[in-house]
């Protein structure tokens, strides 16, 4: 006879949350950063991630009001995207990510760089006040940074964890130390991700765990 488990949802996620408050260090977070650390560390299932969390100044407040409002959500990569519970967003936010869009290529080949960070020349007017959820693509996150210092509107909330051993640290490194005037979410070094990411929207999304 196979071993008994948990099967109710809702119970799995509420043991979930309190063995991460038990083992998690979240004593430097704010009550509202903590909600959404929770739900980072529940995605990567490494209670040792809250070390690497830091939220700049205001974040949590700006990302929520922008939802609230209808901002759009502009992602790097399907992976976020399709992470995303449409359900809890508070004004049926349109989720976008435009990786996949016919232009792309081109794109990429004429600025010589990679498809996610070449797929950000389409997000055109939308950046002005959305929240933007970098979970896969290093070069996604410079090539914003790049767009911002060019003039390009400015986000309500950037939400960089783009995961790797080429250029995430430094891109995550390099948004905290001049976030260009837009609050700001990052998981330090190579440690971060699409699964992440999306957690993090999603807790945006809907206060509390």
């Amino acid at each position: 006879m196979a071993e008994a488990y948990l099967r109710d949802g809702a119970a799995i996620y509420q043991r979930s949350f309190a063995i991460i408050r038990a083992e998690a260090d979240l004593s430097r977070f704010s009550a509202d950063e903590a909600e959404i650390a929770v739900r980072m560390i529940h995605a990567c299932g490494v209670v040792e991630a809250a070390s690497h969390i830091a939220f700049g100044p205001g974040l949590v407040a700006a990302a929520r009001a922008a939802l609230a409002r209808g901002a759009p959500i502009l992602c790097d990569a399907e992976m976020v995207a399709h992470g995303i519970t449409r359900a809890r967003l508070p004004a049926k936010n349109e989720v976008v990510c435009t990786l996949r869009d016919a232009r792309v290529p081109a794109l990429a080949a004429k600025l010589a760089t990679t498809r996610s960070a070449a797929a950000l020349e389409l997000w055109g007017d939308r950046l002005a006040g959305a929240v933007v959820a970098v979970g896969n693509a290093p070069t996604a996150l410079f090539r914003l940074l790049e767009l911002l210092d060019a003039g390009a509107p400015r986000p309500a909330a950037i939400l960089a964890v783009p995961v790797g051993f080429v250029g995430a640290a430094e891109a995550k490194e390099a948004l905290a130390a001049d976030p260009r005037g837009v609050p700001f979410l990052i998981v330090r070094g190579r440690m971060g991700g699409s699964a992440m990411a999306a957690a993090a929207v999603n807790a945006l999304a809907k206060a509390g765990p």
